[in-house]
C-alpha cells in the first residue's frame, strides 16, 4: 500500500490532466474563471484575472494583502461570522449542529479533535452509522499543537481554532459535487461579499486514512479562506475503488474569515477582541498600527517550521518594511507573547471545559506545555495577568456561540490554580538543578529532556547560563519539538489478543446483556480448537471492558476462561472437550461469581457519577477493573482525593443504593444515543458498531457499556471504598468493594479496630492519636538509645486520649505510612520495640 503522501502526489497529477472529471470546472467556467499555472509553485489555479501569474498563496504572491484594505464588503465580528454562515447554509438546505467535544472519546486512535471530519470518523464516513443530519454544517473547535512557537508571531497561528465544517455523506448517485461547490462559492460572494475577481481557486488533492480525492482551495489577497475535500476513493492493495459513501469535507477557519472580513492587523484582534483589549491595558502596550500594517503581510515569513534560519528571516522582514531588526523585535516579540497568553488561555478553556486535564502524558501533556508557556511569558515580562481571569473573559465573549464554556469556570479556576502551584514549585527546583548543569555543555536534546522529564523551562536555563557567562541557544521551535515528543501517543487498549482460525463463523449471540440472573442455557457447538469451544450463543461473559470473565461448565466440563476474538466468544475448557462440532451442550455459569462481578460493575458506574458530583464535572473514567475480590475506577482529577472527599463519594454512593433507582439497559443506534445523551457516554473508551448498548441509571449516569449490570441500584448492596491513590499525573485510582465483599470488608475492618483497641488500650476513636504518640515516642527512644542518652521514664509513657472523626483505619495507615491490612502487625512491632527501648534506656 502506498503512503498518503504518495497517493496524494499520484492522484494530483492524474486530476490535473483531467480537471473536468475531478473538479467543478463547469461552475467555474459559467462564472467566467479561467485555468492558469502558478509561475512559482507550478500549481494549477482558477481566476478571472488574465494578468494574474501567481496562485495567490502568500509565499507566491508576496504575503497578506488584505490588511487595512480588505475586499470583503461585509465586516463581521467573530460571532457574527458563524451566525451569518449558518443562516446562509440553512437556507441552502444544510442543518447547523452543535460542536462535538475537543476530546475525541468516540475514537480509539486520537486524543484531540483536529478537524471537523473527526466528528464523523470512523462510523459515519464508512456508512455504518447515519450522520446527525445530512447535509450539515458545524462550528467545530479543533486543537492542534504542531505550531505552538508560531502562535503570536505570525498573527494567524493557533493551537485552538473553530473549523467551520460543511459536510455531506451520500451514495455516488446522490453525491452532487458541483452543488457543494456552488454552495461554498455562495458564501464567498454573499457571505463575505467578494467579487469573483477577488477569489482564486486552487486545484489540489487530499489523502488520509486509506481514502483520497480531489480538493479545491480558495484564496483572496494572499489568505487561504478554506478548502473543499471530495472524498471519493478508497485505496486497495492493487489499485483503488469508488467509495460506497462519498463524503464532502469542507473545512474553513472561522478565525480567518472573521479576520479577512474586518482586515485588522492580526487575526487575534477579531478572534478575541475583548481579551486583547484587556491584556493591552494590563501590559501597558500600545499598538503601533502603522508598523503592524507593514509587518503583518510579511509575518508568514517568520514561520519557524518553514525557515532554515529564523534570524535571517527577521532581517529579511525588517528590510522589506524599512526598520532596524532590533527595533522590530523589541516591538513585535512582547506583543506576540501577549497574544500567546490570550490564545493559549482560550485553548485551555475549551479543553478543560470538555473534561481534559493538564498532565505529563498523552494529550494532557499538550495542555501543560501551553499553560506553562503562558505562565513563563507572564514571568518574563512581569505582567500582572491572571490566566483564570483571561479564561473568564473568553467564556463571556464566546457565550452566544458556546454557552457551555461558562458552566464550569469555578472548576477551571481550581485546575489552573493547582497547575500554577506546580509550575512555581518546578521553577524553584529548576534553579537548583540548573546551577549544577550549566557547568556542562547543554545540547538541544538535553534541553528537551529537562523540560519533558522535569518541567524545566528553557528560558530559565538560558538566563542562569548567562549569569555564568555561558550562552545557550534555545531552538525557536522548542515548544513544537516538545509537543512532537508526545504527538504519537494514543489511547491504551488492553484487549486480549488471540489468533485462532475463526473464519466463516458467525457472530456469537450474547445472552448476558438483558438479564444478569440467567445462569443456564443450551447452545450448539460451532467449532473446537484444542481446548477452545465456540458456540452459536452463550451467557458466559468474556473478559472485556475491564470486567473479569465468567466461569462454569459446558456439559459438566469446567470452563476456566472466556475471551472475545472480534465478535466471536471463545470458551476455554480445563481439558480436551468431550463434545463434537454440531453437538448441543448445556452451559451453566458460576452465579455467585457473576453476581459479585455484576455488583462491582454497576458500583463502578455509581462511583463514577458520585465522583463527578463531589469533585467536579471534569471527572471522567480513565480506566477500570472489576474482579471478584475488588474493583477499581481510575478517574481524571487534578490532585489527590482527600479523605473527606472519599467519605462524601462513599456516602452519596450508598444513598443511591438505598434510593432503589432503576437501571435501564437498551441497545440504540449510535447516532441516536449520541444525539440524546452526548459524547460523555464514552466513559469506558471508544465502543465499536452502529448499535451500542446504553446503561442508564435514571437521573444519575448514562454510559455506553457492554458489561453485565443489575436492574436496580438496590441490588448493588453496600459500597465500601478502600482507598484512593494517585497512579499517574492527572489520574486517581479509587479502590472499592460492593455487595458480599463489602460486608466481608466491613467485618474485617471491625476486627482490625477491635484488635488495635486492645493492643493500644484505647477506644476506637482514640486509635489514630495514640498511634501517632507511639510513633513519635518510638523515634525519640530509638534516637536516645543510639546516642546512649537517658530519658525520664514518664516521657515515654502513653497518655493521649484525643478522639478522631473520620476513617480511623485510613488515618492510622497514613500516620504509619503503611496499608490498612498491615496495621495490626505494624502497630504491634512499634509497641514491642518501644517497650524494649524503654527497658534498655532506663
Amino acid at each position: 500500500m502506498l503512503s498518503d503522501k504518495e497517493v496524494k502526489k499520484i492522484f494530483k497529477e492524474k486530476a490535473s490532466k483531467e480537471p473536468d472529471k475531478y473538479y467543478a470546472t463547469s461552475v467555474l467556467k459559467q462564472e467566467g474563471f479561467i485555468r492558469k499555472k502558478c509561475i512559482h509553485c507550478k500549481k494549477y489555479f482558477w481566476t478571472l484575472n488574465l494578468e494574474q501569474k501567481t496562485c495567490d498563496d502568500p509565499s507566491c504572491s508576496g504575503g497578506f494583502r488584505f490588511i487595512g484594505n480588505t475586499p470583503a464588503k461585509q465586516s463581521m465580528s467573530y460571532i457574527e461570522t458563524w451566525k451569518k454562515f449558518s443562516s446562509l447554509f440553512k437556507k441552502l438546505g444544510y442543518t447547523p449542529i452543535k460542536r462535538y467535544p475537543v476530546v475525541a472519546r468516540w475514537r480509539p486512535d486520537v486524543y484531540w479533535v483536529g478537524a471537523s471530519i473527526y466528528d464523523f470518523q470512523p462510523y459515519v464516513v464508512s456508512g455504518e452509522v447515519k450522520p446527525p443530519a445530512n447535509p450539515l454544517v458545524v462550528p467545530q473547535v479543533c486543537l492542534r499543537f504542531n505550531d505552538i512557537d508560531n502562535v503570536g508571531i505570525t498573527g494567524a497561528h493557533y493551537t485552538s481554532f473553530v473549523m467551520i465544517g460543511q459536510h455531506a455523506f451520500q451514495p455516488p448517485e446522490k453525491y452532487d459535487q458541483e452543488q457543494y461547490f456552488r454552495d461554498i462559492h455562495s458564501w464567498l460572494k454573499k457571505g463575505l461579499g467578494l467579487k469573483n475577481n477577488e477569489i482564486t481557486f486552487h486545484e489540489d488533492a487530499w489523502a488520509g486514512g486509506g481514502n483520497f480525492g480531489p480538493c479545491m482551495e480558495f484564496f483572496s489577497r494572499g489568505l487561504e479562506l478554506g478548502n473543499q475535500v471530495y472524498m471519493l476513493f478508497e485505496q486497495t492493495p492493487d489499485s483503488y475503488k469508488e467509495l460506497n459513501i462519498k463524503v464532502l469535507d469542507m473545512g474553513m477557519g472561522l478565525e480567518r474569515n472573521a479576520w479577512f472580513s474586518s482586515g485588522t492587523s492580526t487575526s487575534y484582534e477579531t478572534t478575541f477582541p475583548t481579551v486583547a483589549k484587556k491584556l493591552y491595558n494590563i501590559a501597558g502596550i500600545k499598538i503601533d498600527s502603522g508598523l503592524m500594517k507593514k509587518f503583518l503581510p510579511y509575518s508568514s515569513y517568520l514561520n519557524v517550521d518553514e525557515v532554515n534560519n529564523i534570524d535571517k528571516a527577521w532581517l529579511y522582514v525588517a528590510s522589506k518594511i524599512n526598520i532596524d531588526v532590533k527595533e522590530l523585535k523589541q516591538k513585535i516579540i512582547p506583543l506576540s507573547a501577549l497574544y500567546s497568553i490570550a490564545e493559549h488561555s482560550r485553548s485551555l478553556l475549551f479543553a478543560l471545559s470538555d473534561g481534559a486535564l493538564p498532565s505529563n502524558i498523552g494529550g494532557g501533556y499538550n495542555l501543560r506545555v501551553i499553560l506553562r508557556r503562558a505562565l513563563s511569558f507572564i514571568d518574563k515580562y512581569g505582567w500582572d495577568i491572571s490566566l483564570t481571569d483571561v479564561c473568564n473573559e473568553h467564556a463571556h465573549y464566546l457565550k452566544p456561540l458556546f454557552p457551555e464554556l461558562s458552566e464550569n469556570l469555578d472548576t477551571i479556576a481550581k485546575i489552573i490554580g493547582v497547575e500554577k502551584q506546580k509550575y512555581n514549585a518546578t521553577k524553584q527546583k529548576s534553579r537548583q538543578i540548573i546551577g549544577k548543569l550549566v557547568k556542562e555543555r547543554i545540547s538541544e536534546q538535553r534541553l528537551l529532556q529537562l523540560y519533558d522529564s522535569q518541567g524545566i523551562d528553557p528560558e530559565i536555563v538560558r538566563e542562569e547560563s548567562l549569569k555564568l557567562g555561558k550562552a545557550i541557544e534555545v531552538p525557536k521551535n522548542f515548544y513544537s519539538m516538545v509537543s512532537e515528543l508526545h504527538s504519537k501517543e494514543k489511547k491504551e487498549t488492553f484487549e486480549k489478543k488471540e489468533n485462532l482460525d475463526l473464519k466463516d463463523l458467525n457472530e456469537t449471540k450474547a445472552l448476558y446483556y438483558d438479564d444478569y440472573k440467567k445462569h443456564s442455557f443450551k447452545a450448539k457447538v460451532l467449532k473446537i480448537i484444542k481446548n477452545n469451544v465456540i458456540l452459536d450463543q452463550t451467557i458466559f461473559y468474556p473478559s472485556s471492558g475491564g470486567q473479569d470473565h465468567d466461569i462454569g461448565s459446558l456439559n459438566n466440563q469446567k470452563v476456566v476462561d472466556v475471551f472475545k476474538q472480534g465478535n466471536i466468544i471463545v470458551h476455554v475448557l480445563d481439558n480436551k472437550p468431550k463434545s463434537k462440532e454440531g453437538d448441543e451442550v448445556n452451559g451453566v455459569i458460576d452465579f455467585i461469581r457473576r453476581l459479585q462481578l455484576t455488583q462491582h460493575h454497576t458500583a463502578t458506574h455509581i462511583i463514577n457519577a458520585c465522583a463527578r458530583k463531589v469533585l467536579g464535572p471534569h471527572v471522567n473514567q480513565a480506566g477500570a477493573k472489576k474482579t471478584v475480590e475488588k474493583a477499581h475506577l481510575d478517574i481524571t482529577h487534578y490532585q489527590s482525593i482527600t479523605n473527606e472527599e472519599l467519605e462524601k463519594i462513599e456516602n452519596l454512593a450508598n444513598k443511591i443504593v438505598k434510593d432503589k433507582i432503576p437501571i435501564y439497559l437498551n441497545f440504540m443506534q449510535r447516532s441516536e444515543a449520541e444525539k440524546k445523551y452526548g459524547m460523555n457516554i464514552y466513559q469506558g473508551g471508544a465502543v465499536p458498531g452502529k448499535e451500542i448498548r446504553i446503561v442508564e441509571i435514571k437521573g444519575l449516569d448514562v454510559e455506553a457499556c457492554g458489561g453485565t449490570h443489575l436492574k436496580n441500584t438496590s441490588e448493588t448492596g453496600i459500597i465500601k471504598i478502600l482507598r484512593a491513590v494517585k497512579i499517574q499525573d492527572g489520574v486517581v485510582r479509587i479502590e472499592f468493594v460492593a455487595g458480599e465483599r463489602a460486608k466481608e470488608e466491613i467485618g474485617r475492618k471491625q476486627g482490625t479496630l477491635y484488635e488495635l483497641s486492645k493492643i493500644l488500650n484505647v477506644n476506637e476513636a482514640q486509635i489514630p492519636a495514640r498511634v501517632e504518640e507511639v510513633f513519635i515516642k518510638w523515634k525519640k527512644a530509638r534516637k536516645a538509645l543510639k546516642k546512649g542518652k537517658q530519658i525520664p521514664k514518664q516521657e515515654l509513657e502513653l497518655k493521649s486520649t484525643q478522639r478522631f472523626q473520620g476513617d480511623i483505619l485510613t488515618k492510622t495507615a497514613e500516620i504509619l505510612k503503611t496499608q490498612p491490612e498491615y496495621l495490626i502487625k505494624t502497630v504491634k512491632r512499634f509497641m514491642d520495640e518501644l517497650e524494649s527501648f524503654k527497658k534498655k534506656i532506663n
